[in-house]
């Protein structure tokens, strides 16, 4: 059955370091999510998420800037990241990995998301939504995002290892 995504009640996040001391984050502001789940059986679950690289929002324009540009994202040329599931795996009564295949740069590489379904409910206009929350890490140089900068006291300006932290509600179609 097919699901679509609330928009206003969905963020797909992202943390990476900063300087080897803080964490900066950001989001990612327009992206379509193809979700098809029965829940008598929700192992046949399917999801294709795209995301348009360009859409990059982290509080600073011209780090915003920097994302879009060839350095990292180069979004004129790939303007979309796509999430393909391959599997789900059931974990627990509410959780699940969600294998997938991920491709940000025309570089395609698998994937595992820690899915905790967080419920159903039926809305005042009797609609019904569902819930998920997911989240896996990643080293982004797999991707060819590899720009950084030495620093002065050792380390690197941006950390490899980006955590990807998504909050979805879907509404029954």
């Amino acid at each position: 059955m097919l699901w679509k995504t609330d928009a206003s009640h969905t963020s797909i996040n992202f943390v990476a370091r900063h300087m080897m001391l803080a964490k900066t984050r950001g989001e990612f502001q327009d992206f379509a999510v193809d979700f098809n789940l029965d829940t008598d059986q929700p192992e046949n679950a399917t999801v294709e998420a795209r995301i348009q690289t360009a859409s990059i929002f982290t509080k600073d324009a011209k780090r915003d800037e920097h994302l879009k540009s060839a350095d990292f994202f180069n979004a004129a040329v790939y303007p979309e990241m796509v999430f393909k599931s391959t599997k789900v795996e059931r974990t627990g009564d509410d959780t699940a990995k969600l294998h997938g295949d991920l491709t940000i740069r025309d570089i395609t590489k698998p994937v595992v998301l820690d899915v905790t379904y967080l419920g159903l409910s039926k809305s005042p206009w009797g609609t019904t939504s569902a819930g998920f929350e997911a989240r896996t890490k990643i080293d982004r140089e797999e991707w060819g995002l590899t720009w950084n900068v030495a620093l002065e006291t050792g380390g690197w300006l941006v950390g490899k290892e980006i955590t990807i932290e998504i909050e979805a509600e879907f509404v029954q179609a």
